[in-house]
């Protein structure tokens, strides 16, 4: 099993710990320090090295921060997380604050009279720091970069990891990576800048055509590099890693160099140097401004080309999904069998899932841990089920399951919302809605130019109407067997990436009534050029790469209209010609009577 289900955190571990960071930050003369959830590559998945925030607090999501200050503990999450964080704090000692309703800079000057509060450099942008001194402005409160005093404190730290990075087909990225560093360095001449710092994993994953194993779930290589103009990269990382078929690969235009000679790289370096102020650690231009290297603010140029696929990856993207349906539809047929039954628990359904997942025998992970919620498990939205979380899956509720594989030519990721016997009172309207959102976004045509935030209502409208909402973005950009969560491009309220042919996003409306149910619905879609019509206006619209059905129980409920049901019939018609010849005999003949027009 790849997922595992011990807990990795109590709050009961808090308070001690707590007390211990005082301490030390008194001796410091310190009013406070600043813990997130990250690392020094600022990519959103992190090492157990690098579980700072969950070894403080016990929360253990995957985004959010601590303010640790002399009678405060500000733990700052956002939607995803905030009924997740008061089972997993000690309430006593740690507040939960709702983020980004409430940003770090008022708060703090709202709870520190006076005091200068420290920082880890290597774990913040230059953008995040920049916005908490603006908002400290005209107050007695300063922030200080400091070393990071939760290591100081962590005695049973685990080491930093060393997994071996492999070599990604040529075939399935579509490009080379010489071709990839020929086209960066030329837009770096076209900037005059000679080089760019390069911090994200899955950016250096991607330019390379490499992936790694340093961070459970997601194929990537901690390491740091830096382009110059003339495509030549210097990659920061252990050599230990490296084996001869992937130095093979890597040319001799790509030198390997231990991660501790990346500072002074940094410092013999001739600017102006970009850097992202956004996703690279401030640390970075710290250390380029000491040398008097001149620092040029620009955007990661791997980014936007790694979010618009190539023909090449969206079709091998498209394989993996089919395969990953036929491994759903396999498990949807043996979960509609089996719970009726009695008996099955959550565990039960994430290791089954799993199996399924497996006998492809082309798995190489799952692409998260498989969130599996029963009842009012569900309404946690990214619930991570424990020995001892784990509940029986019983007749009269919801089951949400969201997880997600990662093939060596595509990363999945889907939700589906069952019923569990009779539907539970108020659940078939609320999935209607969510339903609707889903569709409004799959049959989605706007014009080229338009970013995430202007197509995100169409997803919420359905809800709105009944003042229902979700506090999540509608989608999230996902890689190409690389990170499950990939940016710049999303459907949020907050994205202003337009997007663009080739980007894969989720397709993810919800409704999460708290101790009650949970309702999400996922699907994975593509970017295309919309078919022409009569205007011959230019405009993009949605492929939908996930196929499996939704649940027969829930969809025979949903008030659609006319539209609405057609896109689903069409959808499930699609499903099963696409999956049928994939499927054991059973699981045909149950994806037949799921996908019967309704």
């Amino acid at each position: 099993m790849f997922q595992s289900f011990t807990a990795t955190a109590t709050p009961a571990q808090g308070p001690a710990r707590l007390a211990q960071l005082r301490r030390v930050l008194a001796a410091e003369g310190l009013a406070g320090f600043v813990i997130p959830r990250a690392d020094a590559h600022q990519g959103e998945y992190v090492a157990p090295r690098d579980e700072r925030l969950q070894w403080l607090t016990g929360f253990t999501g995957s985004a959010g921060f601590c303010i640790v200050l002399p009678d405060k503990a500000g733990v700052f999450v956002d939607g995803r997380y905030r009924t997740q964080v008061k089972s997993q704090v000690d309430l006593a000692h740690f507040t939960p604050i709702a983020w980004p309703d409430t940003k770090p800079g008022p708060w703090i000057a709202e709870h520190l009279a006076q005091g200068n509060i420290g920082f880890d450099p290597w774990l913040h942008t230059a953008d995040e720091i920049a916005a908490i001194e603006k908002a400290l402005e005209g107050t007695p409160v300063t922030l200080s970069p400091k070393k990071n005093f939760i290591d100081t404190i962590w005695l049973d730290q685990p080491e930093s990891p060393m997994g071996k990075a492999f070599v990604q087909a040529d075939a399935l990225a579509g490009k080379t990576s010489a071709e990839k560093r020929d086209a960066l360095a030329a837009e770096l001449r076209k900037a005059q800048q000679p080089a760019m710092v390069i911090t994200l994993p899955d950016s250096l994953c991607w330019l390379l055509n490499i992936r790694g194993a340093d961070v459970p779930r997601n194929p990537i290589l901690h390491g740091f590099a830096i382009l110059y103009d003339d495509a030549r990269v210097t990659l920061f990382a252990e050599p230990e890693k490296f084996d001869d078929a992937t130095r093979a690969h890597l040319g001799p235009q790509v030198k390997i160099r231990p991660s501790g000679a990346f500072v002074p790289a940094l410092h013999i370096l001739q600017g102006p140097v970009r850097v992202d102020r956004s996703t690279a650690p401030l640390a970075v231009s710290l250390e380029l401004a000491d040398a008097g290297v001149e620092v040029a603010w620009g955007d990661d140029l791997c980014r936007l080309p790694k979010a618009c696929k190539t023909e090449a990856e969206i079709a091998a993207t498209r394989a993996a999904h089919l395969r990953d349906g036929a491994a759903m539809v396999e498990f949807l047929c043996w979960l509609d069998a089996e719970a009726p039954k009695g008996g099955l628990t959550e565990i039960d359904v994430v290791t089954a899932l799993e199996l399924f997942r497996r006998a492809t025998n082309q798995l190489h992970d799952i692409s998260f841990d498989t969130i599996c919620g029963a009842g009012a498990h569900g309404a946690i939205m990214h619930y991570r089920v424990t020995e001892a979380s784990n509940r029986a899956i019983t007749p009269g509720e919801l089951l949400l399951v969201d997880s997600g594989a990662q093939y060596v030519d595509g990363t999945t990721d889907i939700t589906r919302t069952m019923a569990i016997g009779p539907v539970p009172e108020g659940a078939a309207a609320a999935y209607t809605r969510v339903l609707q959102g889903m569709i409004a976004i799959s049959r989605a045509r706007w014009p080229r130019g338009l970013a995430g935030r202007d197509l995100d209502p169409l997803a919420r409208y359905p809800l709105w109407l009944a003042g229902m909402d979700f506090d999540h973005g509608t989608g999230h950009g996902v890689g190409a067997f690389l990170s499950v969560h990939e940016g710049p491009q999303r459907i949020s309220k907050l994205s202003e990436v337009p997007l663009q042919p080739g980007m894969i996003l989720s397709n993810e409306p919800g409704y999460y009534r708290e101790g009650a149910f949970g309702i999400r619905l996922e699907n994975l879609i593509v970017v295309t050029p919309a078919a022409k019509l009569a205007d011959d206006r230019d405009q993009l619209c949605f492929e939908t790469l996930t196929f499996v059905p939704l649940d027969r129980r829930l969809i025979d409920l949903a008030l659609l209209a006319p539209g609405e049901r057609a896109w689903l019939n069409s959808y499930h018609a699609a499903v099963a010609a696409k999956l049928a010849d994939r499927l054991s005999q059973a699981a045909r003949a149950w994806l037949a009577q799921a996908t019967a027009p309704v």
